[in-house]
């Protein structure tokens, strides 16, 4: 059988001679009490499974017992809070134990995406975000036939990053990349994305298909502009681009088609990490549009 931990008889304020320390552990009490209460559990049952006995809990939750933080710590191990939950008065709302209970028990990898949305929606650039609407995908998607319909219609101003891109290098992309390499080209990516977003500017933007693979550029561009995930099959967008009058994707390479579902399966999750998704599969240009018009509007 489990040993209790040892509690000193001399554990105990008096709280007419020390009303501040008296505050505090009538606080730390009053939270033990709570945490319990809320679970259901009975003290026996929380002496029990923190080894701490039942005589000093009622003391502690009656605010009269100077608890260690060891004791502590073992009675909010028993409650599945975190310890900081009992001791500090600011998280005593309902909110913020909800909340810090929940990131608590986020896996790592999810906890950083939480706390990135929650920055994204909810801080102090949220409102100036929503006023920048970037719409990702592969090529072929319609991006840029959607944009630039969707900026007429809100009498906005239409950039395309490539464009900017180009601009900026005074030379094509294809040269861009001839020329500085895929690690040029993403370094003028993130310039003209900066200057862009510096300008605060309300307008609807289309960006390359590949911005995803760069994360600091794709984190800048989902915490500084509303982004809309124009997503289609694999078929639609090579039909797209061939449509558009170019062949490239199809030179030189019977497993074009292959190659493209390997890439939108691997970009799949970075591209769900925009605000809205909104699948074109099978859909006239005008349809889209229309469900993009309400996506951006809600």
């Amino acid at each position: 059988m489990t040993a209790k931990l040892a509690e000193a008889p001399s554990a105990r304020v008096p709280s007419n001679d020390r009303p501040a320390e008296a505050d505090l552990l009538a606080g730390i009490g009053k939270r033990v009490r709570e945490a319990r209460e809320r679970r259901g559990m009975a003290r026996k049952t929380l002496s029990q499974q923190s080894s701490v006995s039942e005589r000093y809990l009622a003391h502690l939750e009656a605010g009269e017992a100077n608890v260690s933080v060891l004791l502590l710590r073992s009675v909010a191990r028993a409650l599945d809070v975190p310890l900081t939950e009992l001791i500090d008065p600011q998280e005593a709302s309902v909110e913020h134990r909800l909340i810090r209970r929940f990131l608590d028990h986020l896996p790592e990898r999810q906890l950083e995406d939480v706390v990135f949305r929650l920055m994204r929606d909810f801080g102090p650039e949220a409102a100036a975000r929503k006023r920048r609407l970037a719409l990702v995908g592969l090529r072929g998607a319609g991006k840029t036939t959607l944009g630039g319909a969707l900026a007429d219609e809100l009498g906005l101003p239409f950039v395309e990053l490539d464009r900017e891109i180009e601009r900026d290098a005074g030379i094509s992309l294809s040269e861009v990349f001839s020329l500085y390499g895929q690690l040029g080209y993403r370094r003028i990516e993130r310039r003209c994305l900066e200057r862009i977003i510096a300008s605060d500017k309300p307008l609807v933007m289309a960006v390359g298909g590949g911005i995803v693979s760069e994360p600091e550029t794709y984190n800048l561009l989902l915490a500084n502009c509303f982004t809309v995930w124009i997503k289609a099959p694999p078929a639609e967008h090579m039909a797209r681009v061939v449509a558009q009058g170019d062949f490239r994707p199809m030179q030189g390479n019977a497993e074009a088609m292959e190659d493209l579902k390997r890439i939108l399966d691997a970009r799949e999750p970075l591209y769900r990490k925009a605000d809205v998704t909104l699948d074109t599969a099978g859909e006239r240009s005008e349809q889209s549009l229309v469900r993009l018009r309400q996506a951006v509007s809600a």
